[in-house]
């Protein structure tokens, strides 16, 4: 059963006629609405995009933080904000890293962080939901659409409630004005316009306010 799952009770009556419809929310799901911080240890925000047209090279941002709120019984509430910063990318080449952070790129002096502020949230269906939003890189900000599933929830040895998502998403890196490239001798360019995007993200419940 997917996170946000809930059933509608349609045994109506001739009284419930025009009355809205009352839902059966899990118990167990309804207990996982809250606000959640992202654990940066714990989690993940990669990329993979092909070199030289022959092969990948991965990529990983290291510093990064957000928030997420769940609502256990509707998913369009539910909202994510993460922000990355620029300078921690790794490629495991420090060369191809500080071309990455420089003005061919991300020019991170300038620009240091990449955020995502969601609009929207739906579930697709199981435990596979679609998360909708505004990506931001340098100066440009343009829709994104995530596709996440839920890996469960549990509370760890600490007793803080976690969840964890796993998803990707596929963007175009023009469309953010990253544009560089170089010609191949045998035809092509040396790095793809397509950027595979990959998130696996635990999330810790945060007390609630008094």
């Amino acid at each position: 059963m997917g996170i946000f799952s809930r059933k509608s009770n349609t045994a109506a009556t001739a009284a419930d006629r025009g009355a809205t419809a009352v839902l059966d929310v899990d118990p167990a799901l309804a207990a996982l609405t809250g606000d959640y911080a992202i654990d940066p240890a714990h989690s993940s925000i990669g990329f993979t995009v092909r070199h030289a047209m022959v092969t990948n090279v991965k990529g990983s941002f290291a510093e990064h933080e957000g928030n997420l709120h769940l609502d256990g019984t509707d998913p369009s509430r539910s909202t994510a904000s993460i922000d990355v910063k620029i300078e921690s990318v790794d490629t495991g080449i420090k060369d191809r890293d500080a071309h990455l952070r420089g003005d061919d790129f991300f020019d991170a002096a300038a620009f240091p962080l990449m955020t995502f502020r969601s609009t929207g949230a739906e579930q697709l269906g199981g435990d596979r939901y679609r998360v909708t939003g505004d990506l931001t890189i340098k100066d440009v900000t343009r829709p994104l659409a995530i596709d996440l599933e839920f890996n469960g929830s549990a509370t760890d040895v600490y007793g803080n409630e976690r969840v964890g998502f796993e998803g990707s998403a596929e963007i175009l890196r023009s469309d953010w004005g990253l544009t560089w490239n170089a010609a191949l001798e045998t035809g092509g360019v040396m790095v793809s316009d397509k950027v595979k995007l990959t998130f696996d993200i635990s999330a810790v419940k945060t007390a609630a306010q008094a």
